[in-house]
């Protein structure tokens, strides 16, 4: 394809510079994720295919001392190509070759760009393929990334479960349809809203577990071409050893480059993660909305002014935050999606979407539980006063009385309190009917928030109160 002119300082070369030039797109380079995963990928290779006889132990090591030296941080301004490239990530896997050659050249004590010596693609690229090397370093660096996740959505569920204990003896209204309903407790919403975020987060853990069935060793569509016969057990052992994470080998490694699957399974599970936290957040935004003219159950701590106009607004901005991070990550699955469905006969070139795609929806998600749990519900407080007011009020309480006067009697007395202005305990001591102890038992607070006990006794013989008008 022609001669090109060379930065003397550099580490990439030739595919890089025309990868570069191609694709000035998003200014974004590849993900540092990728970068080290696939670094991992060609230092494993390295050693095994010293073992295997066909790569000089020598220079093997020097590939192997390049990979670490990038693995620690050096190197990473090599990496220039743009994270939307040709298809199948072929420009990252050459730019990652040429960095680490020509940082092993030169310790072999060679300059950079003597490939008679050691080639980025004759040796650090010895039996690979990007076909099966970058979709085995799109999982490693999601599995990676995914352990912070984890703990951030761990820590989440639990700061919003020590809120619920610290709010169970608080009293309130629940509501459906954004309606009066029947009692709740305010502990028990938290607690309600902790199993959703850890729910979530199991079920991306759950279909994480797919992404260790790597397909390397399958080189060019699945074949294993070029590839020692032991290389593709090797690899996964050696990747294993060095990542960590107890990986498998892809019982069909035509399919393993045909499907994308496994990716596009967990950002559809941090989709799902992503609907369940916005939706926790809307309810914090909304439970905490006036604080004089909305709900104000409970009360957010204050982290920035909330308007440029309005003196001493304060506005739910790490809820809002969480929400915006929910609705890019479903956004980014679409991504994912589309890009799964755009597989080709053997090889599924649109792996460079999915892959940035994913490891962003982990980085925002795993950054928004981390602020979501440190700026807002560690130190969200209750109104309980409020609260017990609400649900004094509420034509919920009108439910308790069912069982013992019927539900049309029930709904006449929680008609005629609203048009009166009343609790449904108050229009009831107006009227009659029932006994002060017995009113008193029905609209219990504790009775309210769970099974009704008294069920379980034999029922009694009688006839309802008539409180039907």
């Amino acid at each position: 394809m022609g001669v090109l002119r060379l930065p003397a300082g550099a580490y990439w070369g030739i595919n890089s510079a025309r990868a570069a030039a191609n694709f000035p797109v998003s200014g974004r380079p590849v993900s540092p994720g990728i970068v080290s995963a696939y670094c991992l990928v060609k230092k494993a290779a390295a050693a095994v295919n010293a073992k295997a006889g066909r790569l000089p132990a020598r220079k093997a090591a020097a590939i192997r001392r390049a990979a670490d030296e990038v693995l620690r941080g050096r190197l990473r301004g090599q990496f220039v190509v743009d994270r939307f490239q040709a298809g199948a990530g072929t420009s990252t896997n050459m730019n990652v070759n040429e960095v680490l050659c020509n940082r092993a050249l030169e310790l072999l004590g060679r300059g950079k760009g003597d490939y008679g010596v050691l080639s980025p693609n004759d040796h650090v690229n010895m039996g690979q393929s990007t076909n099966d090397t970058y979709p085995t370093a799109a999982r490693l660096a999601a599995l990676e990334a995914l352990k912070g996740f984890r703990r951030e959505a761990g820590r989440l569920a639990a700061s919003l479960a020590g809120r619920g204990r610290k709010f169970a003896r608080v009293l309130k209204s629940g509501r459906t349809h954004l309606q009066d309903a029947v009692p709740v407790t305010l502990g028990r919403e938290f607690a309600a809203y902790a199993a959703a975020v850890r729910s979530g987060a199991m079920n991306v853990g759950r279909a994480a577990e797919d992404l260790k069935e790597l397909g390397i060793g399958g080189s060019a569509a699945g074949t294993g071409m070029n590839t020692h016969p032991s290389f593709a057990r090797d690899m996964v052992r050696e990747l294993s050893r060095l990542s960590g994470f107890r990986l498998r080998g892809a019982k069909d490694l035509m399919h393993a480059m045909q499907s994308q699957a496994p990716l596009a399974r967990v950002s559809s599970a941090l989709r799902d993660f992503a609907v369940e936290l916005g939706r926790v957040a809307n309810d914090l935004r909304l439970l905490s909305s006036g604080p004089a003219t909305g709900l104000a159950e409970i009360r957010l701590p204050e982290v920035q002014a909330g308007s440029s106009i309005m003196p001493g607004k304060v506005n739910p901005s790490v809820p809002e935050m969480a929400n915006m991070v929910c609705f890019h990550a479903a956004g980014l699955d679409l991504g994912v999606s589309l890009a799964a469905a755009a597989g080709q006969l053997e090889l599924n070139v649109m792996m460079p979407l999915m892959a940035e795609n994913l490891l962003e929806s982990i980085g925002l998600l795993t950054a928004a539980c981390r602020q979501l749990a440190l700026l807002c519900v560690d130190g969200i407080e209750a109104d309980a006063e409020r609260c017990r007011d609400y649900a004094r009020r509420s034509m919920g309480l009108a439910t308790a009385l069912a069982p013992s006067i019927g539900y049309l009697a029930a709904a006449g007395v929680a008609k005629r309190a609203l048009a009166a202005g009343r609790g449904v305990a108050d229009q009831l001591g107006e009227e009659g009917g029932l006994g002060k102890a017995e009113l008193a038992r029905l609209l219990d607070p504790a009775r309210m928030t769970g099974p009704d006990r008294a069920l379980l006794r034999k029922a009694r013989g009688g006839r309802r109160p008539n409180l039907v008008s």
